[in-house]
Formats: C-alpha cells, structure tokens, sequence
C-alpha cells in the first residue's frame, strides 16, 4: 500500500477528510486515474481508426510521403521515451526503498528524456514547415507528389501535435513531482503521485510506440 498517516523523518502525509482510511485514498485516486487514461486512449483511438482508413483507401500516397520523414529521429525518439519509462519505474522503486536522492535522479532523467524528445520533435517541425510539407491547404511542397499527401500530413502533425501536448503536460507533472521529492514526500509510505503520473507517462510512451510505425514506417 502506498499511502499512510505513518509519520516519516521528513513528511507526514495526511489522508484526506473525505476517505475513511490511506488504503481508500490509495485505490480511489487510481481508479480515478484510470478513468481519465481510458477517455485518452478513446481520443487518440478516434484518430488511429481515422489514420488507418485514409490509409487504407490512399496507400500508395501515405507510403510516399511518409518518406519525407527521418526515421532515424523517429527512432531515437522512440528510444529516448522507452528510456524515460524505466527511470520513471526506478523513481518508483527508489522512494518505496526511501532512497531520495535516487528517486531525484530518476526523476531529473526522466525529465530531460522529455526535454530530447521535444526538441527532436521540434527539429522536424521546423524542417518540414521550411519545405511547406504542411497539412491540407497549407501545403505548399515546391516539387510534385502524391494529391493526397497534404492529408498524410494533416494526420501526421494532429496526431504527433496531440502527442507533444501530452509529453509537455507530463514534463509539468514531473517538475511537480521533483518540487515534493526535494521536500522528502515521498517515502515506502507513501509514493501514490509517483504511481499515477508514472501511468500517465507510460501511456504517453505507449501512444508513441503505436505512431511511430504508422507514421515512419509505412512506406
């Protein structure tokens, strides 16, 4: 169980008013989790079936403009967030063994893990907003491609756009998370938003391992 009232050296968590004991607080703000990662999963699936539709019916057109993309980045990117998953588990594993200093570090790693991809991310951005591979009417691409490339594209910057929103919002959440293991929250006692942003985060990652193959990878 993750959290109690148990006092600590540096922190004393405090149940709150509305749960009758830590083990409600503990698997109540879980369940409550889980039900906002479901509405995620039902947003990003509206996207998935959209993407794998056009797809099926303009193949040829996809397979050619994914070429425009590096998947080398994709792939180091790919790389980056997988790591961030598992120093997202140490920082876990650390506070349920009260080593703070270790739970920090993992949580730092994590941190800048999201900081690579981000600034990866960016890079491609900016390349292909310069070369006017843009979405819909936007684009502008000064040589002949596909006709439906444009749609390619429109996919290709909602779903990662969407996807870079939610990396932000997780990197917020650890920063949040760095604030309280600096003041010594987080112990064997009581680790509960290390669990939940933790969720949050692996299904970040999970979103990413799903967009890179359709994205890079279909031509």
């Amino acid at each position: 169980m993750s959290t109690s009232n148990t006092t600590t050296q540096e922190y004393v968590h405090h149940v709150a008013h509305h749960f009758d004991s830590a083990e409600e607080e503990y698997r109540t703000s879980k369940f409550g989790l889980w039900v906002f990662l479901m509405t995620e999963i039902l947003m990003f699936g509206g996207l998935f079936v959209g993407y794998i539709i056009f797809r099926g019916i303009y193949s040829e057109a996809f397979a050619e403009a994914s070429k425009f993309l590096d998947w080398r980045l994709g792939a180091i990117n790919t790389v980056v967030l997988i790591f961030s998953s598992l120093t997202m588990v140490l920082s876990i594993y650390y506070a349920q063994h009260n080593q703070k200093a270790k739970v920090l570090l993992n949580l730092y790693i994590t941190f800048f893990c999201g900081v690579i991809f981000m600034c990866i991310k960016a890079y491609e951005y900016a390349h292909k907003i310069h070369e006017g591979l843009l979405p819909g009417h936007m684009f502008h691409y000064s040589e002949q491609v596909a006709a439906h490339a444009p749609l390619y594209f429109s996919f290709y910057f909602c779903m990662t756009g969407m996807h870079g929103i939610h990396v932000m919002v997780g990197m917020g959440f650890i920063l949040w998370l760095i604030r309280r293991a600096h003041r010594g929250e987080f112990s064997s006692n009581y680790f509960t938003p290390l669990e939940c942003v933790g969720l949050f985060w692996h299904l970040v990652d999970l979103i990413w391992i799903y967009l890179f193959p359709l994205l890079y990878l279909v031509g």
